[in-house]
């Protein structure tokens, strides 16, 4: 009796150890379980999302497609309203350009004396080359001066009867930088030097055309933030009549839950369609015009004996246009679709 009592003991510690080793590794898997299912519920979600965005992204281009001529129309006025501030960015550019030679034809002129040889011409333009703001010079002899001078002024035979020549040896000076107070400062270190009679700055023809593109480019930004002030505008009231013609479709789809922000997505998928179509209209606009007066100024620079080329739009200037079309079609759907939503009650 005793024997079998412990044997009865010894099988309900194995069948309760071996029932405890079954349920452990289920209470294990079981946070497993419940991270995986949030994963899948966020994943399940994800797509959800991405499959509502390109729905909703398609049926706005076909409303789009479905209606071709107003919207084409809407689309025109966007891509005038981008045109002309895309035009003075292209300007504006070429200024640049422009700037930069300018920068680097900004030279000081040293006059020497009359009665410097040639030795001493030397000794004075090493003397010029030491100074730690001159980064190159270029030393011009009398006879070059006057060569240059009866061929600018076409006034060889009067000046061939002069018995000697008047003009001194000059050295060409280009300054490391072109700011008017360090050139100013650079001409009075030459004028000090023994030799140097004088020294000839000229930059106000220089600070001029900068004072120009300077207002130049002001009056780009005033008009491209006014006329980005119109393509709000443009679809901004387009989006309106929209929302207006579907405010029956709105009230009932936000009577079963739908949120705002699901009922703003296709209006700002049609905004952002306006803003890029308005963009690549503007792009094709500045492309012809280019080709239409590339010709007559190509003419006009041939006959000042000059190359000039209009500025076009490359790979970097056409993704901007692009870029600020479609988000400024998207602000203007946002901002008109947003003002409507919060006076839409559903009844």
């Amino acid at each position: 009796m005793k024997s079998s009592a412990t044997s009865k003991r010894r099988q309900g510690a194995a069948l309760k150890t071996s029932r405890q080793a079954a349920t452990k590794p289920a209470d294990d898997k079981t946070p497993r379980r419940g991270a995986r299912s949030q994963q899948t519920r966020f994943s399940s979600r994800l797509r959800a999302w991405g499959r509502h965005h390109r729905s909703m992204a398609w049926d706005s281009f076909q409303r789009l497609v479905r209606y071709p001529l107003g919207n084409l129309l809407t689309m025109l006025a966007i891509a005038i309203a981008l045109v002309l501030p895309a035009a003075l960015w292209l300007t504006l550019d070429s200024a640049r350009l422009l700037d930069a030679e300018l920068d680097e034809s900004a030279t000081l002129t040293v006059y020497l004396a009359l009665s410097t040889d040639d030795a001493q011409a030397l000794r004075i333009e090493e003397a010029v080359n030491a100074e730690p703001s001159v980064l190159e010079t270029q030393m011009i002899s009398a006879e070059q001066g006057m060569a240059e001078f009866q061929q600018s002024l076409g006034l060889d035979d009067a000046l061939a009867g002069l018995e000697s020549n008047p003009l001194p040896i000059s050295i060409v000076v280009r300054p490391e930088s072109v700011e008017p107070a360090a050139m100013q400062q650079l001409a009075s270190q030459l004028e000090a030097l023994a030799g140097v009679d004088e020294v000839r700055l000229d930059l106000a023809w220089v600070e001029r055309l900068r004072n120009l593109a300077e207002l130049g480019r002001r009056v780009a930004l005033a008009l491209g933030v006014l006329f980005g002030l119109g393509v709000l505008l443009v679809v901004g009231n387009t989006i309106r009549l929209s929302v207006e013609s579907r405010r029956r479709e709105i009230e009932v789809v936000m009577l079963i839950g739908a949120t705002h922000a699901f009922v703003r997505r296709p209006f700002l998928y049609s905004g952002a369609w306006y803003g890029l179509g308005g963009g690549l209209l503007a792009l094709g606009l500045l492309g012809l015009g280019n080709h239409w007066l590339s010709l007559p100024v190509a003419a006009l620079a041939a006959s000042y004996g000059a190359s000039f080329s209009l500025p076009q739009l490359d790979v970097t200037g056409s993704t901007i246009l692009l870029s600020c079309s479609t988000l400024l079609g998207w602000l203007g759907a946002w901002l008109a679709v947003t003002r409507h939503l919060s006076s839409i009650r559903p009844q």
